[in-house]
């Protein structure tokens, strides 16, 4: 094996916009890297959903296909 040719892996800093930090392992040479979501906040991870709902537009069409 060839030496000196894999990159450095070094721990690495994840910030949410949460608000949950985690250290995990990389070969990126960033300190830290910041995420939208994570597995704290993922609706698939904690079982809710967010509904953003702009001037009704769920309520509308709920009302339209509620047949």
């Amino acid at each position: 094996m060839q030496a000196d040719i894999h990159p450095n892996y070094k721990d690495l800093k994840v910030v949410c916009s949460c608000g949950n930090t985690f250290i995990t392992r990389s070969t990126t040479h960033k300190e830290s890297i910041q995420l939208d979501v994570c597995g704290a906040c993922h609706p698939f991870y904690t079982g809710k959903q967010k509904i953003i709902d702009t001037a009704g537009r769920v309520d509308k069409f709920r009302r339209k296909y509620a047949r």
